[in-house]
């Protein structure tokens, strides 16, 4: 199924954005684990819509309701399964879209793969809403791996060409971390932040979207994860990235501008610190060979601007066979980047608890859990 991934943890998402509802099913999750669920909340309200002035004024609790797969708070091995309630949808403004798809989105392709049958409303299965249930994945996987000392973290590393101080390479500081997660705009430089801020409005005066980069760290993986080829930790990471919607590009560490180095500027020396193999710099981005290196791993997703725009559009119309003009109702994100940023980090979280579970042997019990 295209709505599943996963190897030792199997993800399947499920919903509609205008059904009653969406959610999530995971099965795999190691038992014995306990949830905090708000600590979950808080992780689920930085991607919640209609809380600033720069995403759509769609206003939605996102609220998880747990079926199954807790007991007492605590992973018990069966599948979990979560579900989050659509409460504020307007279906009518995507009446025509059937007929005269929004250049950009996924309308026209759902409408030949699907034959007509496919929710429109809202972008139906291709709405970027159903990142809330895979969120509600990663924000257990994220409380999972912090318990083993890994963390995830994922800041705005550009939009409309701004640029955000990017991460170092071999390694932040938790505290400087931390304070992303609860910064109005997730920014390094508050002052790159508010330009940010101030292009993004101006693209929403103007009927229009704007793009931007989402840059991610995971800090505290081992050394010896993953391997070659089509198994290695760029392939399962990049598919699981590429699955977020309005994803169209993610490269690791150096990414294209390796091209333009040489061999020895890119190499990354060994060194020994503290009796542990290290690299002086990263810009292998943590993986060589497919394998983790035990250095941070670094990626980044370009994300692109966000297809529904109130600015009239050159579209057809699928019955009439025949030019039509479209002009985009209902309430969008004018860029998606920020919301982005706890998708981007949900999803490698996921990523990377189903690499460590590949070797038991690097998962060690806690006594947090109990």
């Amino acid at each position: 199924m295209s709505s599943e991934f996963g190897k030792n943890i199997h993800v399947s998402i499920f919903g509609q954005s205008h059904a009653p509802a969406i959610g999530v099913c995971v099965d795999g999750l190691p038992a014995g684990e306990r949830v905090d669920l708000e600590e979950l909340g808080r992780f689920l309200s930085r991607r919640a819509p209609g809380h600033s002035d720069v995403s759509t004024p769609r206003k939605e609790a996102d609220l998880p309701k747990i079926l199954c797969g807790l007991v007492d708070g605590v992973t018990c091995g069966a599948p979990l399964a979560a579900v989050i309630e659509n409460t504020n949808t307007r279906s009518q403004d995507y009446d025509n879209l059937k007929d005269v798809p929004r250049p950009g989105h996924a309308d026209y392709t759902a409408q030949v793969r699907y034959g007509g049958w496919q929710d429109a409303a809202g972008g139906g299965h291709f709405s970027g809403r159903l990142t809330a249930p895979l969120c509600i994945a990663g924000g257990i996987a994220l409380q999972i791996l912090s318990r083993r000392g890994i963390r995830v973290d994922a800041h705005i590393q550009s939009i409309a060409g701004i640029q955000d101080k990017p991460f170092c390479p071999t390694g932040e500081k938790g505290e400087l971390l931390d304070s992303i997660k609860t910064a109005s705009l997730p920014v390094l430089d508050p002052e790159a932040g508010e330009k940010m801020h101030q292009k993004i409005l101006e693209a929403r005066s103007q009927c229009n979207s704007v793009g931007g980069v989402v840059e991610c760290m995971v800090t505290g993986l081992p050394a010896g994860l993953c391997g070659p080829l089509f198994g290695g930790m760029e392939s399962r990471m990049a598919a699981a990235i590429f699955g977020i919607p309005a994803v169209k590009g993610v490269e690791f560490g150096a990414g294209f501008e390796a091209a333009e180095m040489l061999g020895s500027e890119h190499n990354d020396p060994f060194v020994v610190e503290d009796g542990q193999i290290r690299t002086a710099t990263n810009y292998a981005g943590g993986i060589l060979g497919g394998i983790t290196t035990g250095m941070p791993l670094v990626f980044r997703a370009a994300f692109k601007p966000t297809p529904s725009i109130a600015r009239e559009q050159d579209s057809v119309s699928l019955r009439r066979m025949e030019p039509a003009k479209l002009q985009v109702k209902g309430r969008h994100d004018p860029c998606v980047v920020p919301r982005a940023v706890p998708v981007v980090e949900a999803a490698a979280a996921l990523v990377v608890l189903d690499v460590l579970l590949d070797a038991p042997a690097r998962l060690p019990d806690t006594a947090d859990n109990k």
